[in-house]
């Protein structure tokens, strides 16, 4: 039954349990409130770091160190293994100092399919200070175990939702905000990005409906688009010009195609830019995780700076 947790997105979801490995992430997870079913562990030694209201309301089970080494999906596990019900962000106690932290900058995961990818993303975005992160279907299950050992407790660090298709999108972003979406095409290619689709990375050009980039990908099995729909012109600037509006969210596009043309659309009707991330000519793409560390941190750069900047008009206010 762990094993089966651990890696059937289908199970997980049907019995609303996520199952978390080795003491860090347990340790997160029980301070931010997740509610602890089941702790199986090797030595007594390795409860004492963790909280012990949230233990004793669980059912501790010791169990022999090969047997967790069996069921572990880790190299060197360190004999550790909890099940907990699958956190509601709504309910969750995030860290005091990320909440003070948090800024009005958002991140729209499009498509992102790879775990890896995906977990360095959320752990960029935590790092960032983003307020929340939406994640569209298509995109990989957030509770898969690559993705939390990737994501190094980002979980436990910021509300992500998960599952959106991206008419409820609007509904989970707050009122006045502008979306952006990463690219790495020079302005001069836009026009030939519309109608002839070339498949870029997290960075990258938008999908052209109706159109694939490569029959064997495995991403287009689920395809869904209707060809001839028009891809919005969005007005096009560097990432590190000014663009950072108050709030403002950053769409970052999956591996193979890049932000969809949803996404261009919404950023389309919210007054959005496309941000160009810059590459030596040649390189045809970025790894989605790098484009939005890139975008995420020069948000949080211009955040910051336009906040010090208002500060400072408040105490000496220009009279005249």
């Amino acid at each position: 039954k762990v094993v089966t947790i651990a890696k059937s997105k289908k199970f997980r979801d049907h019995h609303g349990k996520v199952l978390l490995e080795g003491q860090r992430l347990i340790k997160d997870a029980l301070e931010a409130g997740a509610v602890l079913q089941t702790l199986f562990f090797s030595t007594l030694g390795q409860l004492k770091e963790l909280p012990e209201a949230q233990l004793k309301q669980a059912n501790l089970v010791k169990v022999k160190f090969g047997d967790v080494k069996i069921w572990s999906d880790v190299v060197t596990p360190q004999g550790l293994i909890g099940i907990f019900s699958k956190p509601n962000h709504a309910k969750m106690s995030y860290p005091a100092p990320q909440l003070t932290s948090s800024l009005p900058l958002l991140l729209i995961c499009d498509n992102i399919r790879d775990p890896g990818n995906l977990g360095t993303i959320l752990r960029s975005a935590a790092g960032a200070g983003c307020e929340k992160v939406l994640l569209t279907k298509g995109c990989v299950d957030p509770w898969e175990p690559k993705v939390l050992r990737a994501g190094m407790g980002a979980h436990f660090r910021l509300p992500i939702i998960a599952n959106l298709d991206w008419e409820s999108v609007p509904s989970n972003l707050p009122a006045g905000i502008q979306v952006c979406v990463a690219d790495n095409k020079e302005p001069g290619a836009q026009a030939e990005t519309a109608s002839v689709p070339r498949g870029c990375s997290g960075a990258g050009s938008p999908e052209a409906p109706g159109k694939s980039k490569s029959k064997a990908a495995p991403e287009q099995e689920d395809e869904e688009s209707v060809a001839g729909v028009c891809i919005p012109e969005l007005p096009v600037q560097y990432y590190y010009e000014n663009w950072t509006q108050s709030p403002v969210a950053v769409v970052i596009g999956g591996e193979t195609h890049g932000v969809s043309a949803d996404a261009v659309h919404l950023a389309a009707s919210t007054g959005g830019k496309r941000l160009l991330i810059p590459v030596v000519p040649g390189v045809d793409s970025l790894n989605s995780a790098i484009a939005a560390g890139i975008v995420l941190f020069e948000g949080k750069r211009q955040l910051l700076q336009r906040h010090m900047q208002e500060d400072e008009k408040q105490k000496f206010p220009v009279v005249g």
